[in-house]
């Protein structure tokens, strides 16, 4: 199998990132973003857009934007058959890294409780700072909390 390529990313990844998205998330948990939210985001000043590709495939991603001295990891998903091969923690380390290079001191993110990516956040040294509650609405009208989860830049 072809290892992974960690690429920047743009506004013409789009429809690529909207397949992973499509894939990745459960629309039972209400996390996903619309291709406008996602489409309106990446233009503006600080955020990013990381592709891990195979071969040709982009097989996840990662949006982040840096405000200030702080970095958001807004997005992280990994096609279903690409998740537990290390794509989602090779664009961790990569939006860690980037972060980083941008100059962030501190890094956040919110995840729904009980999803799967909190035990790659915590290896990656995330720790929960804060929960949101009621967050996500879930299409069959069930109602998840967040956690928000940050980290120091090393």
């Amino acid at each position: 199998m072809t290892e992974p390529v960690i690429l920047d990313g743009g506004p013409g990844d789009l429809d690529s990132v909207m397949a992973v998205m499509g894939d990745s998330f459960d629309p039972c948990f209400g996390e996903a973003w619309t291709a406008p939210q996602c489409a309106g985001l990446l233009p503006l000043p600080g955020v990013w857009l990381t592709l891990a590709c195979v071969g040709t495939r982009v097989a996840g991603f990662a949006m982040a934007r840096l405000v200030s001295d702080e970095a958001e990891l807004l997005l992280l998903a990994v096609k279903r058959n690409q998740q537990g091969r290390g794509v989602g923690k090779m664009l961790l380390d990569a939006f860690v890294a980037a972060s980083k290079a941008r100059g962030a001191a501190r890094l956040h993110l919110e995840v729904r409780e009980g999803n799967h990516a909190v035990n790659l956040y915590s290896r990656a040294g995330f720790t929960q700072v804060g929960r949101r509650l009621n967050y996500y609405n879930g299409r069959d009208g069930q109602i998840y909390d967040a956690l928000t989860l940050a980290r120091s830049v090393p």
